[in-house]
Parts: C-alpha cells; sequence; structure tokens
C-alpha cells in the first residue's frame, strides 16, 4: 500500500516537473479529445451543409442543421452523427496538443518579459495554428471526406489507400492554401479577441470563483467573431478537400459563387459553425 502512494507520489511529481511545452501539449490533447467527442455531430452538419447546395435543385426550399440531423438519424441512425469521429481524433487530438505547444514555446520566445498587444496576439495564434494545421492536414482531408457521406470509406487506412490509389499523394494535401486561410485568421482573431476581453473585463471579475466563467465568456465572443471572419474560407475549404477534381483555391471560389447565391460562400449554413467554434 505504502509502495502504491509512493509510486503516486513519484508519478505526479514527474509530471509537476514535465517541460510546460509537454504539460500544454498534454493538456491541449485532453481538451482535444473531449471536445471532438462532444461536437463531432456540429461538425459533421457543418460539411454536409457546406457541400449541399450544388445537390439542392432551384425552388427547393433552404435545409437548415437540424434538418440535417433529422435526416442524418433517418437514414443512418443516431450513431451517423459520429460518422469521421476517428479522423477527427487523430487529427484534434494531437493537432491541438501541438497548437498549444508551438504557442507556448513561441510566447515564451518572444514574450517571456510581456504580454503581447492586439497585433502580436494576432501573429501569436496564427503562427501557431499554422504549424499545427499544415502537420495535420492529411488526416483533415480525411475527417472531412468521412463526414461529407459521398465517400464509402471503411477506414482511415482504407481511406489512405483509396485516395493514393485513385488520385495520388496531392490528394492528402487538398486545400492546403484554403486551410491555411481559415486556420491561421481564425486562430489569430481568436487569440487576440480572446486576450483582449479577459482585459477589458472589471479586475473583480478575475476572482477565484468566477474565473472558470470569466474564460468561458470569452472564449465564446472570440470564437463567434472569429467564425463570422473565417466562415467564407472555412466553405471553400470543405469544397477543395471533399471534391476529387483537386480545385485550386481560386476555382473552387468560382464554382461555389455560380452553383448558388453569393451569400453562399459568405455566412450561409454559418450557425453549427459558431457552435463548433466555441470549443
Amino acid at each position: 500500500m505504502q509502495e502504491s502512494r509512493d509510486s503516486a507520489t513519484r508519478d505526479s511529481g514527474s509530471l509537476a516537473k514535465a517541460h510546460p511545452a509537454l504539460k500544454a501539449f498534454m493538456c491541449g490533447s485532453l481538451s482535444g479529445t473531449c471536445s471532438t467527442l462532444l461536437f463531432q455531430p456540429l461538425d459533421l452538419v457543418k460539411t454536409r451543409l457546406q457541400t449541399l447546395q450544388g445537390n439542392v435543385k432551384p425552388g427547393t426550399s433552404k435545409v437548415g442543421m437540424f434538418s440535417v440531423f433529422l435526416h442524418v438519424i433517418r437514414t443512418e441512425n443516431v450513431f451517423g452523427l459520429w460518422k469521421g469521429v476517428s479522423p477527427s481524433f487523430v487529427r484534434c487530438v494531437p493537432g491541438v496538443g501541438i497548437y498549444f505547444s508551438t504557442f507556448y514555446s513561441l510566447k515564451q520566445h518572444f514574450f517571456q518579459d510581456q504580454a503581447p498587444n492586439a497585433g502580436q496576439a494576432v501573429l501569436l495564434g496564427a503562427g501557431a495554428r499554422t504549424v499545427a494545421g499544415v502537420s495535420m492536414l492529411p488526416v483533415t482531408v480525411i475527417k472531412t471526406r468521412f463526414e461529407s457521406g459521398r465517400y464509402n470509406y471503411v477506414s482511415m487506412a482504407g481511406a489512405v489507400r483509396s485516395m493514393y490509389q485513385t488520385e495520388g499523394l496531392r490528394a492528402l494535401f487538398s486545400g492546403l492554401t484554403a486551410t491555411l486561410l481559415r486556420d491561421a485568421p481564425f486562430s489569430g482573431i481568436y487569440v487576440m479577441f480572446y486576450s483582449q476581453a479577459k482585459r477589458a473585463l472589471p479586475p473583480d471579475g478575475n476572482g477565484t470563483v468566477y474565473v472558470p466563467l470569466v474564460h468561458f465568456g470569452c472564449g465564446v465572443v472570440a470564437g463567434v467573431l472569429a467564425s463570422l471572419v473565417t466562415q467564407p474560407a472555412d466553405v471553400v475549404k470543405t469544397h477543395i478537400q471533399v471534391s476529387a477534381s483537386h480545385y485550386s483555391t481560386s476555382q473552387a471560389i468560382h464554382y461555389i459563387y455560380n452553383v448558388g447565391p453569393s451569400s453562399v460562400l459568405t455566412f450561409t449554413h454559418i450557425s453549427p459553425a459558431i457552435a463548433n467554434s466555441i470549443i
């Protein structure tokens, strides 16, 4: 019994002595696991809505997120809402960890003695998200295709094999430009609004009891604002990664604009994107 307590003490001591960047990676990975499992249905609905307009006939009533929810449940059962959760885990768990550890390392290197201002916060968040986004891009492509419902992939390994055999290696890196146009500004804007929102709060709001609520509120505000700004790039990214035609970013924008009204490219179907961005 004493040996067990000693072992637990040593383990906790080892964790406490771990490098801060490693602890940031571990905490980010844990948060990525929880958020992926909880919000995967919203991510799936967002992907389906963003790729829907090409299959909707003129004059058809607008399809909303709840219609897609019900359609998936009726045709694929309720667990269909978690389709693509495996690549989501593979993407988010290390991806969020990479983001947080990179963010911490950049902050410690460039802003060890002072807090970054608004512009510096944008660059800090964008830099960390760029590293994570590029690292996880092949898994992001597979995740998007799983969620779209257009491909009959059985497993991630099968998806990689099928894409490589039919489309070549470039398919795994499709949408890189659009991904960076979404991820880098999103994270930069998020970090900026988050830090500025916390600074704008009265000192009493930073008391021990209110800290979790304050952080949650600032995160919601920052996530909504960042989603509004980057929604067009998110739509373009999804179209490129779902299509087997290897669109360029400009070709995808042209296609989306001509298939539906220009509002489709901007803020149509943004509700699940905003809800998902809160994480």
